[in-house]
């Protein structure tokens, strides 16, 4: 970015005080585990709410929260989970999932989040990825979970818990579990290198991949989340607790010492509601939201002080600041890192610019060419990071993880451009990823269970704009010779993705092509000539409108 000669000598100012500062916040973090910080929050502020799942009616003190889950973690240290086993938790936003979370991390055992919407194979997936030991599960996600075929071998049928009404089968409740059971505090044998979360996101290849996440990862990404900000009293997440920002969301509420009002999921015609309703004074903003605000003139009156705002357009920035005249800050992180960067409010005349800011704390950041030399000031290169409390690589992936690290660095995929000044701008991708609403799919995954269909040569997923989700998947299809194009094909690959991939995955558009471009030497699909189409809609079916565009 070029700036004027007098506005550039004031920002660098202001950045070398920037970077003072988070020298000495980085200076100040005291060593904490999540366990700690749980008991820790119940001495200080017990009596205050510490969460509300409000559309459930479902809400506890940090006083209770504490003692529900030292209650928690006595029944399933009584059941058999131990320290370093993993467990395998389908749960939708319910109080039971916190408490859960906070549990395990007082046991050492490690929670294996997985999505509500996933299918008895990609479910089966996870269990046998992880050997997993034991399995907690809602009672509305116990059907897909009782159909894992084959059964992970790890995890015994007895060791599966359900959550909610009992069935009609001899599965053990977490009623029967807690009952006469203590909440005397647990005793602490953890360490901030001990091992959380195994959080799947996906990949460029496959199947997703399970970051191993320590507690010294959540400790300092919630001591990123909280650095530069007045401490708040009301949050707001309105994400599935089995993504990683929710869990985010509550530890910076616990630093804060707030109330965290969690959402059922994330719905951007509710969401202005509960915002005004509860009073909510930091969110993460959805820039559809901020889009349907704009769109119904919507009243801006609310008591938001501060919202994070991911990879916004600067002309959205702008209209929603002056809508709901509050500070906002733009950020670059993911899975694997945490905060990478951070636009501080001490440098709020950029909030407009694009940028995602500045290195966040405890993060060393480069920006490196395809042949691992330094990419120059004002060029575009792949960003890698290093620093404390990023993930420990990614579990059972050895292949995954020599490729992804340089020694301590960390290559994300993502690429960037960064300026003299130190401010960051996030360019694109190189991981063949579709981003639609708030999930991450893999193209490859869907191009493998579409592949899998015998009249089916090959099959490129790549991603369409779209106004209400971002982006849509669209695969283009290549089918073996004698099979026709028509709608019997339509409703095979249909039915077939939607009996294998979870209901986000499955192809919004699907075009049929004689064969797909592809590379002279390597015999790659051209991907960059599928998406560079004048009318990415033409000749497509669109399955939500069920007719050919």
């Amino acid at each position: 970015m070029t700036y004027p000669k007098a506005t550039q000598a004031r920002l660098q100012e202001r950045v070398a005080n920037a970077l003072r500062k988070i020298a000495e916040l980085e200076s100040a973090y005291e060593n904490i585990t999540v366990a700690q910080l749980v008991s820790k929050r119940a001495r200080t502020h017990g009596s205050t709410i510490a969460i509300d799942v409000f559309d459930r009616g479902e809400r506890a003190t940090y006083f209770e929260m504490d003692r529900s889950s030292n209650k928690y973690a006595h029944a399933l240290h009584a059941f058999g989970m131990r320290k370093g086993d993993r467990i395998g938790v389908m749960l939708p936003n319910r109080i039971e999932f916190p408490i859960l979370w906070f549990a395990l991390a007082k046991l050492g055992a490690v929670m294996v989040p997985i999505n509500m919407r996933y299918t008895p194979r990609e479910i089966e997936y996870v269990f046998s990825d992880t050997q997993a030991k034991f399995a907690v599960v809602d009672e509305s996600a116990w059907s897909a979970f009782s159909a894992m075929e084959p059964w992970p071998q790890d995890l015994a049928t007895e060791r599966a818990i359900r959550v909610g009404e009992p069935s009609d089968g001899a599965a053990t409740t977490f009623d029967d579990l807690l009952r006469g059971v203590d909440d005397t505090p647990v005793e602490d044998n953890i360490r901030p290198n001990d091992l959380l979360n195994i959080q799947y996101t996906s990949g460029t290849t496959g199947f997703p991949k399970g970051c191993m996440l320590s507690h010294d990862y959540w400790g300092v990404s919630s001591y990123q989340g909280v650095c530069w900000e007045q401490p708040y009293e009301k949050y707001l997440s309105a994400q599935p607790f089995f993504y990683v920002d929710p869990p985010g969301h509550l530890l910076k509420s616990y630093r804060q010492g707030g109330t965290l009002y969690l959402a059922p999921q994330l719905s951007s015609s509710r969401f202005i509601g509960w915002v005004k309703q509860h009073r909510i004074e930091w969110c993460q903003f959805n820039q559809l939201v901020a889009r349907q605000a704009e769109a119904g003139d919507e009243d801006g009156a609310t008591c938001l002080k501060q919202t994070l705002n991911w990879g916004w357009s600067p002309d959205s920035v702008r209209k929603f600041r002056k809508r709901f005249q509050v500070l906002t800050q733009d950020a670059y992180g993911m899975t694997e890192i945490g905060f990478g960067t951070r636009m501080t409010n001490e440098l709020d005349e950029l909030a407009d610019s694009g940028s995602v800011g500045i290195r966040a704390p405890f993060r060393e950041l480069r920006l490196m060419n395809e042949d691992g030399s330094p990419t120059p000031v004002g060029d575009i290169g792949e960003l890698w990071v290093r620093g404390r409390g990023i993930f420990k690589g990614y579990w059972n992936r050895p292949e995954a993880n020599a490729a992804l690290f340089e020694g301590e660095w960390f290559k994300t995929g993502d690429l960037m451009r960064r300026d003299e000044l130190g401010f960051h701008w996030l360019v694109g991708r190189t991981k063949d990823m579709i981003r639609r609403s708030s999930e991450n799919i893999a193209a490859s995954e869907v191009e493998m269970v579409i592949r899998e269909l015998p009249e089916i040569a090959d099959v490129a997923a790549v991603p369409v704009g779209d106004e209400k989700r971002g982006e849509e998947v669209k695969i283009y299809v290549e089918l073996n010779k004698g099979t026709t194009p028509d709608n019997l094909a339509v409703e095979r690959i249909l039915k077939y993705a939607r009996a294998h991939l979870a209901a986000f995955k499955v192809p919004r558009y699907i075009a049929f092509t004689p064969t797909l471009p592809r590379t002279t030497t390597s015999n790659k699909v051209l991907k960059r000539e599928l998406m560079s189409v004048s009318d990415p809609f033409a000749d497509a079916y669109d399955t939500e409108e069920k007719r050919w565009r």
